[in-house]
């Protein structure tokens, strides 16, 4: 656009000094040829010439005109016609007047024309700058709006973390109050037939409500370790940990909770030792066990192996025999309340859903990550990882 412009500029220029210098030859061959005497007093269209150069292209065309004018005057019109002498002092008097006023006339124009383009000059700018405000109003109108939508946000998010700290502190609370009364309820429920002597109904009775009492100790207590690893609060007493004891005494819980279920275990694991908290890693292992010996068939045993699982980390796999995990439930499996269907129609046979949500979130307080694998001849594997010790690296 620059270079058009510059083109521009250049044309009309050229055309500019031509006009200068042809433009009064064209005017003075055009009045030569009326009769008379008076086609003098028809001279004076010269200065509407030079006046027409100065206003458009300037001082200086303007001023070449007037001369070629001049010339042309005192040549064709001036007597003695024909020559560039003045013989008569009026007509010397009126040359000089017509030089001095095309002269003043071109300057004027030339004036003018220098204030038309500053005039356009200034309007050009104040577009630009109108334009420019224009520019930075919608900038700063969506800067605004999007300072909105971030404050908005901002609270919705305050207002949700605050939502939820309430909902953690009360389900902590109502775990925590809980756990008094199913303590109570069990011992009376389970060493009451005993001592009392009653009825093979009412000891029918008490031990049915000894079994939804643990069911419910379970799940207020997977509610409250819920609570604390969503809370960030959880504590773990990191120490070096013989990977074969946790799996032992592990398999030793599940016993007596369900004494036909095998587990065969990899004999490597006797001379691994992981950096764990104790507690928290039978834990994990309590609710994989329990896990697959919910959903498998009795006669098939839980298979626990390691591996290296990269630098510095030992990988656990448990296996099972049971049906696998639904397509459905595999991007929900270890969030909350996200649980198989029932075990044989039993209403709460397919668990409380929490127990898998834990195992993420022990494994992961232990640097560690668990994924479900799917195992050649069915079934499922959860495999996880855990830090070595240096001395099993």
């Amino acid at each position: 656009m620059a270079r058009s412009m510059r083109l521009s500029d250049r044309t009309g220029g050229m055309l500019a000094w031509a006009a200068a210098l042809l433009g009064p030859s064209l005017l003075t061959a055009l009045l030569v040829h009326i009769s008379g005497p008076d086609r003098r007093n028809y001279v004076f269209l010269y200065l509407g010439l030079v006046a027409a150069l100065g206003v458009l292209r300037g001082l200086w065309p303007g001023l070449v005109a007037a001369a070629v004018s001049f010339l042309q005057v005192d040549y064709f019109f001036v007597p003695p016609v024909g020559t560039l002498t003045i013989a008569d002092e009026q007509d010397l008097v009126n040359v000089l007047a017509f030089v001095g006023t095309a002269g003043l006339v071109g300057l004027l124009g030339s004036q003018r024309r220098q204030a038309l383009l500053r005039a356009e000059a200034l309007a050009q700018d104040l577009r630009q700058t109108n334009a420019e405000l224009a520019r930075l109003n919608k900038e700063q109108a969506r800067a605004a709006q999007a300072a909105l939508t971030v404050a908005r946000s901002q609270e919705q998010v305050r207002a949700l973390q605050e939502t939820d700290r309430y909902r953690r502190d009360l389900l902590a609370n109502v775990s925590h109050e809980l756990r008094t009364p199913l303590g109570t309820i069990l011992t009376e429920s389970t060493s009451g037939p005993a001592a009392a002597g009653g009825s093979a109904d009412a000891e029918r009775r008490l031990k049915a409500i000894a079994g939804e009492a643990r069911r419910l100790k379970a799940l207020v207590d997977d509610m409250l370790d819920m609570a604390v690893i969503e809370a960030g609060t959880l504590e773990l007493r990191l120490e070096p940990t013989r990977l074969s004891d946790a799996v032992e005494a592990a398999v030793e819980r599940l016993h007596t909770v369900s004494p036909g279920r095998r587990v065969a275990w990899d004999p490597r694991a006797e001379d691994v030792d992981v950096l764990a908290d104790w507690g928290r890693l039978g834990q994990v292992f309590d609710n994989l066990f329990a896990n697959a010996d919910r959903f498998a068939p009795p006669d098939t045993p839980v298979e626990v192996t390691v591996s290296r699982g990269g630098e510095g980390l030992v990988a656990i796999q448990v296996h099972d025999h049971g049906p696998g995990v639904a397509q459905e439930l595999r991007p929900r499996l270890f969030e909350r309340f996200a649980h198989g269907p029932p075990r044989d129609g039993v209403p709460g046979s397919g668990g409380t859903g929490l127990g898998l949500a834990i195992v993420r979130g022990l494994v992961e307080a232990h640097a560690g990550t668990i994924a479900l694998e799917d195992p050649d001849g069915g079934g499922a594997t959860f495999r996880f990882t855990l830090p070595l010790t240096r001395g099993s690296e």
